[in-house]
């Protein structure tokens, strides 16, 4: 019994948040990595691109709600996703209009255009907490829990109970959508090939006819989308607050690297393996190690590596390594 009280507070605080966040990171990931596998470079206000489309959902959703729209047990966010998606690609369609396609002309190298993107960065940073200011926001509604903690106790008569949140639900469900739906469209479709054979070889294939502004533009439609998806989503897990966007740079970057920039698959993995990571050692492991161990071993401290307060920490330090000891990450992308 006190084996599977450990593992229900293991899953509890370890397991399910670690799912979820590692869900979240793994589409901003994709985003990142996409940009740098066919634009060729490191896009810094991706962070903020996901602020911009996760505020459009809150806006969105207060706009519903306030003509007394719903979805009932689920978050009304999910029915502002496709008008914050679609605002959010109007939004990365102009930037690349007047900004990246002046570069792109040019022949810019990849630093000049990891520098504009650094302003674009902090444009859209000022621009997101001008028209919904600095603070947090909380926009989900909806059945807060799938399972209690009370009724996950009076189902199973255990000491501990699990909680599974519906956005945590949502998040995964909506992640594992996204990224079949990607997959599909990059291996199925004549245009997914076309960006993969942009991304593997540029030259040979402009001389194949391939059109590189159609290549381009949907890049950054497919991009936006998945900005926003993991923007609300994570908006939704924890609290919408613009600034808090601009630090999950951080481990959306080491989640690309670490699985290896320009490949998707990397990507995902990279999300979950940072997720998990951060997570494991923030965690307090005394009241699981208190179950698991026996009485005489049972820990006094909270058997805490890191406070929360430096999970970014985790990353930078994974990301530090990654740069040193092997770039090309776990599934061989392009080198930083």
């Amino acid at each position: 019994m006190d084996f599977l009280n450990g593992l229900v507070a293991l899953s509890n605080f370890v397991l399910i948040p670690a799912i979820a966040y590692g869900s979240q990171l793994a589409l901003g990931a994709l985003g990142v990595t996409l940009i740098y596998g066919i634009l060729r470079f490191s896009n810094f206000a991706h962070g903020d691109t996901m602020a911009f489309g996760a505020m459009l959902s809150v806006l969105v959703t207060w706009w519903l709600q306030g003509m007394g729209v719903n979805l009932g047990p689920l978050p009304t966010a999910l029915l502002a996703l496709p008008l914050a998606v679609f605002g959010t690609m109007v939004l990365v369609l102009i930037t690349d209009r007047m900004v990246y396609r002046f570069y792109r002309e040019q022949k810019a190298k990849p630093v000049i255009l990891v520098i504009v993107s650094m302003g674009v960065m902090f444009i859209l940073n000022g621009l997101v907490r001008f028209i919904i200011g600095p603070n947090d926001q909380k926009f989900a509604d909806g059945e807060r829990f799938i399972i209690s903690v009370r009724e996950f106790k009076q189902m199973t008569g255990l000491r501990e109970g699990l909680a599974i949140k519906t956005s945590q639900g949502i998040t995964v469900v909506v992640a594992v959508l996204c990224v079949i739906a990607l997959f599909w469209f990059l291996n199925r479709t004549r245009t997914g090939k076309s960006m993969r054979a942009y991304s593997d070889n540029e030259d040979l294939a402009l001389l194949s006819g391939i059109n590189p502004e159609r290549v381009v533009m949907y890049t950054w439609l497919i991009v936006a989308a998945l900005a926003t998806i993991a923007g609300t989503l994570y908006g939704l897990d924890k609290s919408f607050k613009p600034f808090v966007y601009f630090m999950l740079l951080l481990p959306i970057f080491a989640s690309a690297i670490l699985g290896g920039l320009g490949n998707p698959l990397g990507a995902i993995a990279g999300g979950f393996i940072i997720a998990f990571s951060e997570v494991t050692i923030t965690y307090a492991w005394k009241k699981v190690l208190g179950y698991w161990l026996p009485e005489s071993l049972a820990p006094d401290g909270l058997v805490q590596l890191l406070s929360t307060d430096y999970k970014f920490a985790v990353s930078f330090v994974i990301l530090i390594a990654v740069l040193l000891f092997k770039p090309t990450g776990i599934f061989k992308g392009k080198s930083v």
